[in-house]
């Protein structure tokens, strides 16, 4: 379940940021953590496991009126490779319906399969029509 960043999640975000290699330096994590806290077009959002309840992932975006940017995306370690990333920019969709969902040179590998997964799937089911 995707869910909006507040000040209790600080610890939990900074951990999960700091597995990004860029956001390794703690002086550059909390300058970055610094800026989606005080900048209007820029948000994180975290991911709440619903069968352990715990914060498992993050994501930080910027965005204007007609794109959504991918800043960061991050995965706790223990639950790579089961699909958060993809299920957390399905929400990420579902909340900026009106806008394009855009990455960075480091998430646009991200951001393309995950069209690209979507655009199978799209395919799949209109061949099942």
């Amino acid at each position: 379940m995707l869910i909006s960043y507040n000040q209790n999640y600080e610890k939990i975000a900074m951990g999960l940021l700091s597995y990004i290699a860029d956001l390794k330096n703690v002086e550059r994590l909390q300058k970055e953590m610094e800026s989606y806290i005080s900048e209007e077009d820029k948000r994180l959002f975290l991911w709440r496991d619903t069968e352990t309840d715990n914060i498992i992932a993050i994501i930080g975006i910027e965005w204007a009126e007609s794109i959504v940017l991918v800043r960061h995306i991050s995965v706790n370690p223990s639950f790579r490779n089961e699909g958060i990333m993809h299920k957390m920019l399905d929400k990420l969709k579902t909340r900026f319906p009106d806008q394009t969902i855009n990455g960075t040179l480091e998430t646009v590998p991200i951001i393309t399969k995950w069209v690209q997964k979507n655009a199978e799937t799209s395919s799949e089911l209109d061949d099942e029509e």
